[in-house]
């Protein structure tokens, strides 16, 4: 069939612009908009007939023949590893390869109806449905890093923080619902390449959000373009859908890293001080902003198998960018060398740096539980096997140097040796 029936894995991007390692609609501006909004339309047309099949195995029906690349095995391995979504050892490759790449629509079918958010808001399935399809098709498959892979892993891993005892006493069906769907949609759109790069390449969008949370600004904008396109909450009161923007802003503007020292320095006070209400629904989005940012970087914290996979993908996609700007003559940006900058070194840093003091606060907010110790004993593991890696890289490259090459005691060596 076409491949645009197919999962996401198999479909044509329209997004594919001269250079194959980079989404550039974001980039150009294009005069055939409307032939690409039609064409759009078409592809969630025929998504939603997929997807359609796949919510199918969230409802217990079990299809009486099989469609596509999703036969019965595959959605009865799918359908098991549901039941274990709230495990921090989830395999979200191995999901999104079940689900034919549709891991991120699939997932948010099943926690929805989870946690009883369809029928706590009254959503229209089938609407509903149609909204997380056009979040999923939002993200660029051909990035490494950010596309809707990223989104779902992110999405379960926000799945397993609302059930801490700590939040999950505490937090109402709206905290619930934003928490999964900022964690959903907040790297939508992402154009594989970071801030610094839109604004030294002097980007619309720099121009537009002012070099400020460009990209998370973006990222909220183009949710809310889909949740209102959707008509997702049009049944709900004007002031709650409101509400609901601004706090999904909030949430997904707090994913800037640029803005860690700001959320570190305010999560410390309160800890120290013990003066967190979590009754308060202030204190319960500041907490709802810190899981999603834990969410947005617990790489480090999973098994190795899938940590190792996250690293080495999001170095991949930071060294494209490298290579975008060496073709244009612009300075490489950090990290985004592949000729010094290596995987085990950046990693390292970041888990160092970023991860680490996050991570510690959180395991301090929610008491030690199972999870935060567990999350902090993988990021140890991780870590020291990065630092094995890199002393690998480090006596390599000393050997290599040293091949073929003489040195000074090896010479002397030599010559006592011939010496009669």
């Amino acid at each position: 069939g076409d491949a645009r029936v197919r999962g996401q894995t198999g479909v044509v991007s329209e997004r594919r612009g001269s250079y194959p390692f980079i989404d550039f609609r974001l980039l150009n501006n294009t005069t055939l908009s409307g032939e690409i909004g039609t064409k759009k339309k078409v592809k969630r047309l025929l998504s939603f007939q997929r997807y359609f099949h796949a919510s199918r195995l969230l409802r217990g029906i079990v299809p009486q023949a099989s469609l596509y690349l999703l036969d019965e095995d595959y959605l009865g391995q799918a359908r098991h590893m549901l039941s274990k979504v709230g495990m921090w050892d989830f395999d979200i490759f191995l999901f999104d390869r079940l689900t034919n790449g549709n891991s991120l629509v699939t997932l948010l079918c099943h926690l929805f109806n989870v946690h009883g958010l369809i029928h706590h808001f009254q959503l229209d399935m089938v609407t509903l449905h149609r909204f997380f399809v056009m979040v999923q098709e939002d993200y660029h498959s051909q990035n490494p890093y950010h596309n809707a892979v990223h989104a779902a892993d992110v999405t379960q891993a926000m799945h397993c923080y609302l059930r801490e005892p700590k939040l999950a006493s505490f937090l109402t069906p709206s905290d619930v619902m934003l928490g999964l769907l900022a964690a959903a949609a907040h790297d939508v759109d992402h154009p594989g390449v970071n801030q610094p790069f839109l604004i030294k390449t002097k980007h619309h969008l720099a121009s537009l959000y002012q070099n400020v949370s460009v990209l998370e600004n973006h990222h909220w904008r183009s949710t809310i373009g889909m949740l209102r396109e959707s008509r997702l909450l049009a049944h709900l009161p004007k002031e709650v859908t409101q509400n609901i923007e601004q706090q999904l802003g909030s949430l997904i503007l707090a994913t800037d890293i640029n803005r860690q020292n700001e959320f570190l320095i305010r999560l410390k006070s309160h800890l120290d001080n013990q003066d967190l209400r979590l009754e308060d629904a202030q204190d319960r989005h500041f907490m709802l902003q810190i899981a999603l940012k834990c969410a947005d970087i617990c790489n480090p914290c999973r098994v190795w198998d899938l940590s190792k996979q996250w690293s080495e993908r999001v170095c991949e996609e930071f060294y494209r960018q490298g290579d975008l700007e060496q073709k244009f003559e612009l300075e490489i940006s950090p990290l985004c060398n592949q000729q010094k900058d290596t995987i085990p070194s950046i990693q390292i840093g970041f888990m160092t740096y970023i991860v680490e003091p996050l991570f510690e606060r959180w395991a301090q907010f929610t008491g030690n539980t199972p999870l935060s110790e567990n999350m902090l004993n993988h990021l140890r593991r991780n870590k020291a096997k990065w630092r094995s890696l890199l002393h690998k890289q480090h006596s390599s490259s000393r050997s290599n140097d040293h091949s073929g090459q003489v040195t000074g005691s090896q010479e002397q060596t030599l010559n006592e040796e011939e010496t009669p």
